[in-house]
Protein backbone atom coordinates (compact mmCIF):
# COMPACT_ATOMS: atom_id res chain seq x y z
CA UNK A 1 0.00 0.00 0.00
CA UNK A 2 1.27 3.49 -0.96
CA UNK A 3 0.12 6.96 -0.14
CA UNK A 4 -2.49 8.58 -3.01
CA UNK A 5 0.44 11.43 -2.83
CA UNK A 6 2.76 9.04 -4.68
CA UNK A 7 0.49 7.90 -7.37
CA UNK A 8 2.36 8.42 -10.53
CA UNK A 9 1.70 8.03 -14.86
CA UNK A 10 2.02 4.54 -16.17
CA UNK A 11 2.22 2.96 -12.72
CA UNK A 12 -0.19 -0.28 -11.94
CA UNK A 13 -2.50 -0.27 -9.21
CA UNK A 14 -4.96 -2.43 -8.14
CA UNK A 15 -8.73 -1.04 -7.24
CA UNK A 16 -11.86 -3.13 -6.46
CA UNK A 17 -9.91 -6.04 -6.72
CA UNK A 18 -8.90 -5.05 -10.80
CA UNK A 19 -5.75 -3.71 -12.02
CA UNK A 20 -5.44 0.01 -13.73
CA UNK A 21 -2.65 1.76 -15.31
CA UNK A 22 -2.79 5.04 -14.07
CA UNK A 23 -2.78 7.78 -17.29
CA UNK A 24 -2.56 11.00 -15.82
CA UNK A 25 -2.44 12.39 -12.04
CA UNK A 26 -3.39 15.85 -10.66
CA UNK A 27 -3.20 17.59 -6.86
CA UNK A 28 -6.04 19.06 -6.66
CA UNK A 29 -6.36 21.62 -3.83
CA UNK A 30 -9.99 23.67 -3.75
CA UNK A 31 -10.21 26.82 -1.95
CA UNK A 32 -12.65 25.00 0.74
CA UNK A 33 -11.99 21.75 1.89
CA UNK A 34 -9.41 19.23 1.94
CA UNK A 35 -6.40 18.93 -1.08
CA UNK A 36 -7.43 15.19 -2.88
CA UNK A 37 -5.95 13.64 -5.97
CA UNK A 38 -7.82 13.42 -9.15
CA UNK A 39 -6.28 10.53 -11.66
CA UNK A 40 -7.45 8.97 -14.48
CA UNK A 41 -7.00 5.12 -14.86
CA UNK A 42 -7.16 2.76 -17.43
CA UNK A 43 -8.27 -1.02 -16.94
CA UNK A 44 -5.96 -3.78 -18.06
CA UNK A 45 -9.01 -5.91 -18.20
CA UNK A 46 -11.10 -3.80 -19.84
CA UNK A 47 -9.81 -0.95 -21.85
CA UNK A 48 -11.86 1.51 -20.22
CA UNK A 49 -11.05 4.34 -18.79
CA UNK A 50 -12.44 5.95 -15.63
CA UNK A 51 -11.28 8.80 -13.24
CA UNK A 52 -10.64 8.23 -9.06
CA UNK A 53 -10.62 10.73 -6.30
CA UNK A 54 -8.25 9.67 -3.63
CA UNK A 55 -8.25 11.94 -0.02
CA UNK A 56 -4.16 12.98 0.12
CA UNK A 57 -3.56 10.51 3.27
CA UNK A 58 -5.85 7.48 1.65
CA UNK A 59 -3.78 4.38 0.89
CA UNK A 60 -3.83 2.77 -2.62
CA UNK A 61 -2.95 -1.02 -3.61
CA UNK A 62 0.33 -0.46 -6.03
CA UNK A 63 0.54 -3.90 -8.28
CA UNK A 64 4.00 -6.13 -7.28
CA UNK A 65 4.94 -6.90 -10.86
CA UNK A 66 7.31 -8.97 -12.20
CA UNK A 67 10.08 -7.67 -14.54
CA UNK A 68 11.10 -10.05 -17.37
CA UNK A 69 13.76 -8.89 -19.98
CA UNK A 70 12.51 -9.54 -23.63
CA UNK A 71 13.75 -8.80 -27.41
CA UNK A 72 10.49 -7.60 -29.14
CA UNK A 73 10.83 -9.74 -32.60
CA UNK A 74 7.53 -8.67 -35.13
CA UNK A 75 3.90 -7.70 -35.77
CA UNK A 76 1.22 -9.53 -37.69
CA UNK A 77 -0.67 -6.24 -37.66
CA UNK A 78 -3.33 -6.63 -34.67
CA UNK A 79 -0.38 -8.48 -32.43
CA UNK A 80 2.68 -7.45 -30.95
CA UNK A 81 5.39 -10.73 -30.66
CA UNK A 82 8.31 -10.52 -27.90
CA UNK A 83 11.25 -13.03 -27.08
CA UNK A 84 12.31 -13.55 -23.40
CA UNK A 85 15.96 -12.87 -23.74
CA UNK A 86 16.85 -15.91 -21.32
CA UNK A 87 14.18 -18.82 -22.04
CA UNK A 88 13.46 -17.75 -25.41
CA UNK A 89 9.99 -17.84 -24.39
CA UNK A 90 7.95 -15.94 -27.30
CA UNK A 91 4.97 -13.42 -25.59
CA UNK A 92 2.73 -11.35 -27.58
CA UNK A 93 0.41 -8.46 -26.35
CA UNK A 94 -2.33 -6.67 -28.43
CA UNK A 95 -2.17 -3.20 -29.25
CA UNK A 96 -4.79 -1.83 -26.46
CA UNK A 97 -2.72 -3.26 -23.96
CA UNK A 98 1.11 -1.56 -25.57
CA UNK A 99 -0.37 1.98 -25.83
CA UNK A 100 1.60 4.23 -27.27
CA UNK A 101 4.56 1.94 -26.54
CA UNK A 102 3.91 0.68 -30.61
CA UNK A 103 4.98 4.25 -31.39
CA UNK A 104 8.84 3.10 -30.49
CA UNK A 105 9.12 -0.26 -31.14
CA UNK A 106 11.23 -1.69 -33.83
CA UNK A 107 12.70 -5.35 -34.30
CA UNK A 108 15.35 -5.88 -31.85
CA UNK A 109 14.20 -3.51 -29.00
CA UNK A 110 14.92 -4.24 -25.67
CA UNK A 111 12.10 -3.97 -23.25
CA UNK A 112 11.22 -4.31 -19.80
CA UNK A 113 7.93 -6.77 -19.92
CA UNK A 114 5.75 -6.42 -17.01
CA UNK A 115 4.25 -9.10 -15.53
CA UNK A 116 1.22 -9.52 -12.71
CA UNK A 117 0.56 -13.48 -11.66
CA UNK A 118 2.46 -14.34 -14.74
CA UNK A 119 0.42 -12.52 -17.18
CA UNK A 120 1.54 -9.49 -19.48
CA UNK A 121 0.61 -6.58 -18.23
CA UNK A 122 2.49 -3.81 -20.17
CA UNK A 123 6.20 -3.11 -21.21
CA UNK A 124 8.84 -0.54 -19.90
CA UNK A 125 10.29 1.12 -23.37
CA UNK A 126 14.44 2.50 -22.99
CA UNK A 127 14.45 5.88 -21.79
CA UNK A 128 14.87 7.09 -25.91
CA UNK A 129 15.08 5.29 -29.16
CA UNK A 130 16.67 6.26 -32.29
CA UNK A 131 14.26 6.29 -35.49
CA UNK A 132 14.87 7.31 -39.10
CA UNK A 133 12.68 10.08 -40.04
CA UNK A 134 10.91 8.93 -43.37
CA UNK A 135 8.87 11.88 -44.09
CA UNK A 136 10.03 15.64 -43.06
CA UNK A 137 8.01 18.91 -44.48
CA UNK A 138 10.23 21.50 -46.55
CA UNK A 139 11.95 23.83 -44.25
CA UNK A 140 10.20 27.86 -44.52
CA UNK A 141 12.92 30.23 -44.49
CA UNK A 142 11.71 33.14 -41.64
CA UNK A 143 13.89 35.70 -39.96
CA UNK A 144 12.86 34.94 -36.31
CA UNK A 145 14.84 34.60 -32.89
CA UNK A 146 13.02 31.78 -31.56
CA UNK A 147 14.01 27.93 -33.46
CA UNK A 148 11.55 26.62 -35.94
CA UNK A 149 10.19 23.57 -35.71
CA UNK A 150 8.45 21.33 -38.71
CA UNK A 151 6.36 17.98 -38.46
CA UNK A 152 8.24 14.69 -39.61
CA UNK A 153 7.26 11.20 -39.59
CA UNK A 154 8.78 8.48 -38.79
CA UNK A 155 9.35 4.90 -39.33
CA UNK A 156 6.85 3.71 -36.82
CA UNK A 157 4.15 5.92 -38.32
CA UNK A 158 4.58 8.24 -35.48
CA UNK A 159 4.41 12.32 -36.35
CA UNK A 160 6.74 14.67 -34.05
CA UNK A 161 8.18 18.37 -34.66
CA UNK A 162 11.53 18.59 -35.20
CA UNK A 163 13.94 21.45 -35.71
CA UNK A 164 13.74 22.71 -39.27
CA UNK A 165 17.46 21.24 -40.05
CA UNK A 166 15.94 17.42 -39.96
CA UNK A 167 15.78 16.25 -43.43
CA UNK A 168 13.91 12.84 -44.29
CA UNK A 169 16.24 10.07 -44.47
CA UNK A 170 18.31 11.42 -40.99
CA UNK A 171 18.16 9.46 -37.66
CA UNK A 172 16.67 11.01 -34.60
CA UNK A 173 16.77 10.54 -30.83
CA UNK A 174 12.57 10.54 -29.26
CA UNK A 175 12.09 10.84 -25.85
CA UNK A 176 10.10 7.91 -24.83
CA UNK A 177 8.11 9.61 -21.93
CA UNK A 178 7.05 12.74 -23.87
CA UNK A 179 6.91 11.65 -27.35
CA UNK A 180 9.70 14.56 -28.45
CA UNK A 181 12.90 14.93 -30.60
CA UNK A 182 15.54 15.17 -28.13
CA UNK A 183 18.80 15.81 -30.82
CA UNK A 184 19.71 14.24 -34.02
CA UNK A 185 22.05 11.34 -34.16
Amino acid sequence: MINATRIRPGMIIIKDGELYRVMSVDHVTPGKGNAFIRAQLRSLKVGNQIEARYASQEKVEKAVLDQREMEYLYSDGELFYFMDTSTYEQIHLDKETLGDAINYLLPNTKVIMNMFEGNPVGVNLPQTVDLKVVEAEPAVKRATASAQMKNAVLETGMRIRVPAFVEAGDVVRVDTETGEYVERV
